[in-house]
Formats: structure tokens, sequence, C-alpha cells
């Protein structure tokens, strides 16, 4: 009888254990379950980011191919259109935009990104449009600018074999990023010796200068935008760099508004350096048009500043400076 009661008395004891919530194996074991679900989970958030499997290589290298393969075919047929324009300078600029329209769009439904574009009301501006800069998807959504835009690139480009060539064909500028004080002066002659040359014969293509007054009359005569990366090169972890000054000489000169141009998710999608394109979502923000009729030169860092201020603030965590 002992020995039955002592053992009713152990079961009744186990079962309470079971049923309260206070005791300390019910209280350990959820906390340990949910540490390896969220292990097994944390991966799945960045999985476009980390898929780093040879099938997942394969496709990619094949649609880098492709997209090689498309700008081989619709370049060398803006060549060619372009050199029956070669007395037309300001008709090659807008044949150079419908080029990047164009192949633009080609590149990334071959890449098959998503996109989402956000304040399109501010993208067919006349203006300074400004671009962060990780990634080399970046030079396809900034095609997309309106027609009548001129692009500002390094002079290295003219190497680039097809693109580079067909760029100089379409009238944009060139600058030299070795010295900085010369890359300021070359983009200011630069500016002046493209804008002149709208309303000259060929022959200003090589040989004429005007004076900043005339370009800028020339701007508004023939209704064109820029477009310029001011970082200078593209970030290498998608994290904003400085601004060089280029962008706010060129805004003093033609006083043209500055459309900023907030691109997120590049530098994940297909990285600096890499041949692995990744289906990351990409943003392309337009923000509204920043005055600058009231500039002065002497304010020119502090114009800097306030740009580079707006895309810290625009721009997520990941993608801020440190």
């Amino acid at each position: 009888m002992e020995s039955s009661g002592g053992g009713s008395f152990l079961r009744k004891r186990r079962l309470e254990n079971f049923f309260n919530a206070d005791s300390s194996p019910s209280v350990e074991r959820p906390p340990k379950i949910v540490a390896k679900e969220e292990v097994r989970q944390r991966p799945r958030t960045n999985e476009y980011v980390d898929d780093d499997g040879w099938v997942s290589a394969l496709v990619s290298y094949v649609r880098i191919m492709a997209c090689f393969l498309t700008m081989i075919v619709t370049t060398f047929i803006w060549a060619l259109i372009m050199l029956v324009l070669l007395p037309w300078p300001y008709e090659r600029i807008r044949q150079g935009n419908v080029y990047g329209h164009v192949t633009g769009r080609l590149m990334l439904w071959i890449l098959g990104t998503p996109i989402k574009i956000e304040g399109t009301e501010f993208s067919n501006k006349r203006a300074i449009y400004i671009s962060n800069h990780a990634s080399p998807i970046d030079i396809f959504l900034i095609m997309w600018t309106p027609t009548g835009t001129v692009g500002i690139a390094k002079k290295e480009i003219i190497w680039y074999p097809l693109f580079g060539q067909l760029y100089i064909l379409a009238n944009h500028l060139r600058i030299d990023r070795s010295n900085p004080t010369a890359a300021i002066q070359s983009m200011k002659e630069a500016s002046i010796f493209l804008f002149a040359s709208l309303s000259g014969p060929l022959s200003s293509l090589l040989t004429c200068y005007t004076s900043h007054s005339q370009a800028a009359h020339a701007v508004v005569r023939n209704n064109l935008s820029l477009i310029i990366f001011p970082e200078g090169s593209r970030s290498k972890n998608g994290k904003l760099l400085p601004f060089k000054k280029g962008f706010v000489h060129l805004a003093l000169q033609s006083r043209l508004p500055i459309v900023p141009i907030v691109l997120t998710g590049t530098h994940r999608a297909w990285r600096k350096g890499s041949l692995h394109v990744r289906p990351a979502p990409l943003t392309v923000k337009y923000l509204p048009p920043i005055r600058t009729d009231d500039w002065v030169a002497d304010k020119i860092d502090s114009y800097v500043k306030m740009i580079y201020d707006i895309y810290v603030r625009n721009l997520p965590e990941s993608q801020r400076p440190l």
C-alpha cells in the first residue's frame, strides 16, 4: 500500500511538472528551438545576394554574354546613324539618348532584375541629373534620362570597344580625372566646347571655344540636360563615396536645376569587379529639382555637402557612408 501510494504521488508530481508553465525544462527548451529556426531562416533573407552556386553562375554568364551581344548589335546600328548625322551635332545627341533608352531597357530585361521607379514626374525636366554609382547596372539605368541629355565620363572611355567610339560620336563630354584641378578645368572647357559646337559647323567640334555666358545661352537655346556621377567612380560595397565638385561647377555655369537620382540595390544585383548578376530588386528614385539660379561661386563646398546629405537621408542604411 505504501509503495502504491508513493508511486501515485510520484506520477502526480510528474503531471504537475508537465503542465506547470514555470518549471525549468519548459522554459529552456523553446528558446533553443527558436534560435535554431532563426539560424536556418537568416540566409533566406539575402538568398539573392549569396546564391553563388554553379547553376546561378552559369545563368549569370549567359545573361552577361547576351547583354554583350545585344550591345554590339545596337551600337553598330546607331554608329551608322551617327555617321550619317555627322554634320548635325544636336541630332547626334538626341540619337545617342534614343540608343540609351533602347539598349538600357534591353539590358535590364535580359538581366532579369525587377525595377521600381519613383518620382517619374521629375524625370523629364531640363536639368543636371546626378546619380550614385556602385554597379555596372547604373549605366543601363541612367541611359533612360530624357532625350537631349549629355553625359560626362572619364576620358579613357574612348578606348572602350564600340561603346566608347559611339559615345564620342554622340557628342558627349569627357574629363581628365587624374588631376582634380585639371578635371574641373577640362569639365568647364568641355562644356563650353560642346555647347558652342551645337550651332557651329562640323569643324567647330575640334577648334571652337567660347565664353561661359555663351555656353549658358547655348544650353537654354538647345534645351539640353546633363548627367553625371558625382562620386567619380564606382563604390565597391554600395556605400556612398564623397562627392567631387564638378557637378556644382556645371550648375554655376548653366544655372540648370539639379535632379538627384537615388539608385538602391544595384550593388547587390551586380557587384563591382564581378561577373555574377543576381536578381536583386532595384529602385530608381528621382528627387525634386534643386534650384541653382541663386548659387554663388564662394559656397561650392556648402552646395556639395547639401546635395551629399540629401543622398545620405534617402539611401538605405546599408548604402550610407561609414
